[in-house]
């Protein structure tokens, strides 16, 4: 058994270094789920390689799996998810993308696509919803709905005032990050809270700055991340270490 990088043992967090092939099997875990960025290999700079096989391990390990990737990526490397199924996507809209092409659109855009494994409803999914400010809609009764995705019974809906989020999250990126790649806290704590129950453990191989860690514990879930690189890895475990969440105490005085 790995020795951790580092823990925090009362939040259920754990940080691993090494390549996630050597390390995730050696753990011997079962998780809720995983959501991980993975190397895109679109680069020259040295951590941006793809690790092969990768989405078969995660397969042993979590049968639902949040992962970033452009459409590139995932149309190059889609024989390496045989035996996942895709669930959706979401399309994360950075509030100003780079580009280093002066002959495309420019790219303000990033994808997180869900896959699982198994029966659909074994899986765990909980989409969050948004505060809804348009028309009431009120009670009312609905009769069948056509055929689009099949017979759809009648049924009663009543407006409580949210609705589904939608699937384009418009989110402000990290500039200055404690990585390159660094995903905002709070893109990852909706997928976070979709795919993993409340106490459940979410399992990041590629951790990075250690966004998907701080994003389980603040959203009280346990977590464990692999990074290959040491040098990120302090970064992530000072990171994680300087996380200071309210007591009951403070939390009643705010209230």
């Amino acid at each position: 058994m790995p020795e951790p990088y580092w823990q925090d043992t009362d939040a259920g967090l754990q940080l691993y270094v090494g390549d996630m092939r050597e390390v995730l099997p050696a753990l011997g875990l079962q998780a809720d789920c995983i959501v991980t960025d993975p190397p895109y290999a679109e680069t020259s700079l040295a951590w941006d390689r793809w690790p092969d096989g990768w989405p078969a391990l995660a397969a042993t390990v979590a049968n639902s799996m949040w992962c970033f990737g452009s459409m590139r990526m995932f149309l190059d490397r889609a024989h390496e998810f045989e035996g996942w199924k895709l669930s959706q996507d979401l399309v994360w809209e950075k509030h100003n993308g780079t580009s280093f092409a002066t002959d495309r659109f420019k790219r303000v855009h990033e994808i997180a696509t869900h896959w699982y494994r198994g029966d659909w409803g074994a899986v765990h999914h909980d989409t969050p919803r948004a505060a809804y400010t348009g028309p009431d809609k009120h009670t009312r009764a609905y009769g069948n709905r056509g055929k689009h995705y099949g017979e759809i019974g009648a049924y009663m809906y009543e407006d409580d005032g949210t609705r589904l989020m939608r699937s384009v999250l418009r989110i402000k990126s990290v500039r200055g990050g404690l990585h390159p790649t660094e995903k905002p806290l709070s893109l990852l704590e909706h997928m976070v809270t979709y795919a993993c129950p409340p106490g459940g453990l979410v399992v990041d191989p590629f951790a990075g700055s250690g966004s998907t860690l701080d994003a389980a514990r603040q959203t009280g879930r346990c977590a464990i991340g692999i990074e290959a690189n040491e040098e990120y890895a302090e970064r992530a475990a000072r990171r994680l270490s300087a996380l200071t969440l309210p007591t009951e105490e403070a939390a009643g005085a705010d209230a």
